[in-house]
């Protein structure tokens, strides 16, 4: 989409399969039959919060999203871009950016589950599909979008820490070149960053990493 100098902010592209789906860092995201694969985009405003904290407001409509397709499922957001079910990765979301153009994609687990190395997967078993979802997204993403745009950044980091697992969680930070630094969870910054409280007892902001629980 970023490429399509025709789309507008609230188009949306939805793919019924994908041959060369990635994730964060230019990793390959498994395509499998009935999952959502679906990206929308936004046109970043001069008065807009910082478009690092956009990706709260994409965790947020996307929790909503299978909220409402599925109630009563035990969800949680995690730092950066991941949804849980329990303890295993749902669904992903990715943030493209090019000049005020923001492309924002979603992979979601609704039949199956791909295999990760290292990582827990879920799925909701296929009881929505995709062309069910697609509507719902759409519509928790332009409420959550424009409450995004009219709250300050820490009521909307507020917002996101309700829907986050709880601050003390352990974690660790996979940073470049292999580094990893473990502490627990304490809390976000109004510009989306996570607060990492070290094993070590200090305080440390990150901006970047992929996170893992536990």
């Amino acid at each position: 989409m970023l490429a399509d100098l025709g789309a507008v902010e609230g188009d949306w592209l939805v793919a019924a399969r994908q041959d060369a789906g990635r994730g964060r860092q230019g990793r390959r995201w498994e395509t499998i039959p009935g999952n959502f694969l679906g990206s929308t985009l936004v046109r970043l405003r001069e008065r807009d919060p910082g478009a690092p904290s956009l990706a709260l407001a994409a965790g947020l409509a996307l929790v909503e999203a299978v909220d409402a397709a599925v109630p009563g499922r035990d969800l949680s957001l995690k730092w950066p871009n991941d949804l849980m079910l329990g303890t295993a990765k749902l669904a992903g979301i990715l943030l493209e950016r090019s000049g005020d153009r923001v492309v924002a994609g979603f992979g979601v687990n609704l039949a199956g589950a791909p295999d990760i190395a290292g990582r827990a997967t879920a799925s909701i078993g296929g009881i929505v599909t995709p062309q069910a979802f697609a509507p719902l997204l759409a519509a928790s993403f332009a409420r959550v979008l424009a409450a995004w745009r009219a709250s300050d950044g820490e009521a909307f980091a507020r917002a996101w820490l309700q829907r986050a697992h709880p601050p003390g969680t352990p974690l660790s930070v996979h940073g470049g070149e292999g580094a990893v630094v473990s502490g627990r969870f304490d809390g976000i910054e109004p510009d989306g960053a996570l607060r990492l409280r070290r094993d070590d007892g200090g305080e440390e902001i990150v901006r970047v990493g992929d996170v893992a629980l536990g």
